[in-house]
């Protein structure tokens, strides 16, 4: 064949691949953005993730249709600073918020009434408008944005709306839903009308976002729908509950119920009815969302992430689920009380019922999305988070080591501690007396067996790491007293 004959035929070959990998990677451009934040989901509260009392059919659907991931951690083990860290894509002391915010102030050291070794750290009560926030980067590129349910994130003139949210549907200063008759209307909540008495909120929250979705159909868009449940108060749909009470009569736990961590009960069974009618209500919202995106015709051009804030309450306030075999939870530095569900499903690329063992944390969503999206990584402002695009590609992803600073006493028992993952080891620090205890987690992810004396050599260098991580993010201390 003459090389001209060779080359025209190799022309045409490629003009009519060329559309078809136009099409491909249009197909794997999500335009639009669906962000589920679940309030005190543990990691063991999924069907997915092992549950058998807690029945969760549509996130499980979720799952099927998108990627798990098993090492996915929240920045902290209570709310306010990992919210502060998804929407930053900063390590949480970075913008200064390190526990949950008080709005009045009761866990600033200045009002510290605890008797405690330590006074707690001082910390921001709101988020400061100089961060540039997930919300905002994508409102500038044309992004309609849409938040439902917690904000917890600062009071008036710090709200949903004045941090890069179009509509606030329920945002406010409240770590849960206190006022009114709470899960269920009249709310009284400034920033969420009131439904018909007796409306369930997670359901109304979904139907909120449902109806952003439909409106804003033809353009793209951020829904972030950040649940109150499953947070207290406890609190479940008559009907739900009376399903779960049917359902603990099969099982046969009295005597497992209980173990201990620290001086605390530690709960060792899912088995508490109105905790399940809550993960169950939560779900049921969850798959009002999805089936809009189906109506819609969205769902292929929609990334969906699922996750939670920090571990699921197993150690206080009624001891309503355990993380097994996760140790403790929230308010503790144990996998427990940081290790999260994270479901996520990028259509086109992630696989359906795919797992992945990637570690990735809190501040890895604000670039890892805005990847997706095809906008311009914003480097100055998520100067923590790593985009983890090759690991929902199916690829090596290795983002180094994980930090975590909590200089604060949690109402679920813990005390001011910070840690450092890397790899499969993790090192915590314990502030009050520097005691520090390393774990395996590849071959003990129930954190049994302390390696600290056997390992000197690594728990040194995993301290001067995590000290120098301290220094460089201007972490705040607790003092001793």
């Amino acid at each position: 064949m003459r090389p001209y004959i060779r080359l025209t035929l190799t022309a045409l070959a490629l003009t009519s691949v060329l559309p078809t990998l136009a099409a491909i990677a249009e197909e794997t451009k999500a335009k639009n953005v669906v962000f589920f934040l679940v309030d005190d989901l543990g990691w063991t509260d999924l069907g997915c993730y092992g549950s058998t009392f807690y029945e969760t059919p549509n996130i499980d659907r979720l799952a099927a249709t998108g990627m798990k991931f098993t090492n996915a951690y929240a920045a902290c083990p209570v709310c306010s600073p990992t919210r502060a860290s998804i929407l930053t894509g900063k390590y949480p002391q970075r913008v200064g918020i390190t526990t949950f915010i008080n709005p009045a102030g009761n866990n600033q050291p200045e009002n510290w009434k605890r008797d405690t070794k330590m006074l707690p750290a001082p910390y921001a009560d709101r988020l400061p408008h100089a961060e540039i926030t997930l919300a905002e980067a994508l409102r500038e590129e044309g992004y309609a944005t849409f938040f439902a349910g917690k904000w917890h994130l600062g009071a008036e003139g710090f709200f949903p709306e004045d941090q890069g949210f179009d509509v606030n549907k329920g945002g406010v200063e409240s770590g849960g839903p206190y006022r009114g008759k709470k899960y269920f209307s009249p709310y009284g909540n400034p920033r969420l009308e009131d439904g018909p008495p007796g409306e369930h909120l997670p359901a109304r929250l979904a139907e909120e976002t449902a109806t952003f979705i439909a409106e804003n159909s033809e353009r793209p868009f951020l829904a972030y729908l950040s649940f109150y449940s499953v947070h207290t108060p406890l609190m479940g749909r008559a009907d739900l509950v009376a399903k779960y009470k049917e359902k603990r009569k099969e099982l046969n736990v009295d005597g497992e119920l209980w173990g201990r961590v620290g001086s605390r009960r530690w709960r060792q069974v899912q088995e508490h009815a109105v905790y399940a009618a809550m993960v169950d209500a939560m779900d049921q919202a969850v798959g009002r969302v999805l089936d809009e995106l189906e109506r819609q015709g969205l769902a292929d051009e929609t990334l969906v992430i699922l996750t939670s804030d920090n571990g699921g309450l197993s150690t206080s306030e009624g001891h309503p689920t355990t993380n097994l075999p996760l140790k403790a939870g929230k308010g503790w530095m144990y996998e427990g009380g940081i290790r999260e569900p994270l479901l996520v499903r990028w259509p086109g690329v992630t696989e359906g019922g795919s797992v992945s063992d990637a570690v990735v944390t809190s501040p890895d969503f604000y670039p890892t999305i805005l990847d997706i999206v095809d906008l311009p990584a914003r480097a100055e402002q998520h100067v923590d988070g790593v985009s983890f695009v090759p690991a929902l590609e199916g690829s090596s992803f290795e983002r180094g080591p994980i930090y975590w600073h909590f200089p604060h006493y949690g109402n679920q028992g813990g005390s001011p501690a910070g840690a450092v993952r890397d790899g499969n080891w993790k090192l915590i620090e314990f502030y009050e007396n520097d005691h520090v205890e390393l774990y395996d987690l590849a071959k003990d992810v129930g954190e049994t067996n302390d390696l600290a004396k056997t390992e000197p050599k690594r728990v040194s260098r995993m301290l001067s790491r995590l000290r120098e991580f301290r220094e460089k993010t201007n972490s705040k201390m607790p003092t001793l007293r």
